[in-house]
């Protein structure tokens, strides 16, 4: 309100880290909305639903998509690919990759070319 009373005009802040998901985000809503439909789909035609997406090391798709996966305890396999160049092994061990390993994501990583063979593989 402070804000608001200072410039005159309505401010609001929408705040991602509060939406959800492993620190939020805005595909958290898709999300919900298409793990529901594979999961009744999966449920009706009695199969066990599993997850497959892509994405780099550090992708927020993917973090979201574990999570989204953890919560409603679905298998989720992620294909990560190595798209920086020129960085250590911290780089692959931090950040959003540490939280799809705590998440409980299956990791693949791989070069970009064997991104699309390791998803049909899986």
């Amino acid at each position: 309100n402070r804000l608001s009373n200072e410039l005159g005009t309505p401010v609001f802040i929408k705040r991602d880290d509060c939406t959800g998901l492993a620190g939020g985000g805005n595909k958290t809503r898709k999300l919900e909305f298409l793990l529901y439909d594979a999961q009744e789909k999966a449920k009706k035609e009695g199969k066990k639903l599993v997850v497959i997406t892509a994405g780099g090391v550090q992708s927020n798709h993917c973090r979201q998509t574990i999570a989204a996966c953890a919560k409603e305890d679905i298998e989720c396999h992620l294909v990560l690919t190595k798209n920086v160049s020129g960085v250590d092994d911290i780089y692959f061990n931090t950040g959003n990759m540490q939280l799809d390993q705590i998440l409980g994501a299956h990791i693949h990583l791989r070069d970009k070319v064997d991104r699309q063979a390791e998803m049909e593989k899986l």
